[in-house]
């Protein structure tokens, strides 16, 4: 471990997105300074070669600083907070985010940044850690086209496709529209998958042939082994899709767009909140339904394809 970074590209924010992206960029082979708050977070990347920082504000050396954390709060502090990453007289060239934050926080952040003369590019993405350790993540990046040009072979590297949909926080309303469809489809194939095994057909024959189907998806194949065998194991928490929920909500009534299925789903999301507020996957909505139904559900102990590998 170091206080000094070294490398020309940084990387904030180890948890599991974070960990997977960043390990993404180390075995396309450049050269990654790491700083997560938990510095233990960081032991699978240092075996696998980045730099291990414990002074974040001293990542501001690096000309590229990726950061990868929770809320527009987390990101807020990491970058201006009392020992941040700009706390001191070195100022990277550009920051890159790829936090899942509101559009309204990630504009004061760029407000900030711009007067500090710093370059920001926001760049969310779809797909989880399973997702991102396959080399199947989409990026979608906005900000000032120059910026995204010299750093699109890095957001390449993460995943299967990086796109760039015009300036400012498009991405972010990209990020916001994407997950208020990533619960209204976890709502309702949870819903038509408990119609059929009520009306007699196994789940992991349900989910497969709805994966085969022109209904199927990346997203309803790598939820399968969840549904089938009842492995709960994180992605992605009913607490955290709440909060983007919210933020789809949030949007719409800004812009006057009316969107009924979310808003009831975002209810029934709420609701799993409260029952599974820890450390859960958010799937874990099958059971809840199905107790809705009368239903009491088993593991099919079936294996199943997640679709990416």
């Amino acid at each position: 471990m170091t206080d000094k970074a070294t490398h020309s590209i940084g990387w904030i924010g180890l948890g599991r997105m974070g960990e997977a992206m960043a390990a993404r960029l180390i075995k396309a082979g450049h050269g990654l300074s790491v700083w997560n708050r938990t510095t233990s977070k960081a032991d699978p990347l240092a075996k696998l070669g980045a730099e291990v920082v414990t002074d974040k504000a001293a990542m501001a050396h690096c000309a590229t600083v990726f950061t990868m954390v929770s809320t527009t709060d987390d990101l807020k502090d990491i970058l201006f907070g009392a020992g941040g990453v700009l706390s001191g007289k070195a100022r990277p060239q550009r920051v890159v985010d790829m936090s899942s934050i509101s559009d309204t926080g990630s504009a004061e952040i760029r407000k900030s940044l711009d007067k500090l003369g710093i370059a920001y590019l926001s760049a969310p993405v779809s797909g989880n850690a399973k997702v991102a350790k396959a080399g199947k993540l989409l990026v979608v990046a906005s900000g000032p086209k120059p910026e995204y040009d010299a750093v699109q072979p890095l957001l390449a590297a993460l995943g299967r496709a990086a796109m760039y949909v015009g300036e400012g926080e498009l991405s972010r309303i990209w990020k916001i529209a994407h997950n208020t469809m990533f619960g209204v489809i976890i709502q309702s194939l949870c819903e038509i998958t408990l119609l059929a095994e009520k009306a007699g057909i196994p789940r992991h024959v349900f989910l497969e042939s709805i994966n085969q189907s022109v209904l199927g998806s990346m997203y309803t194949k790598y939820k399968t082994p969840a549904l089938v065998n009842l492995d709960f194991t994180t992605t992605f928490t009913p607490k955290l899709l709440l909060k983007d929920m919210e933020l789809g909500m949030g949007a719409a009534k800004a812009l006057g767009v009316v969107m009924p299925t979310a808003s009831v789903t975002r209810d029934s999301v709420a609701a799993l909140s409260h029952q599974y507020p820890g450390d859960i996957d958010f799937s874990v909505l099958l059971l809840e339904l199905a107790r809705s139904a009368g239903m009491k559900l088993e593991s099919e102990k079936v294996e199943v394809s997640d679709g990416l590998h």
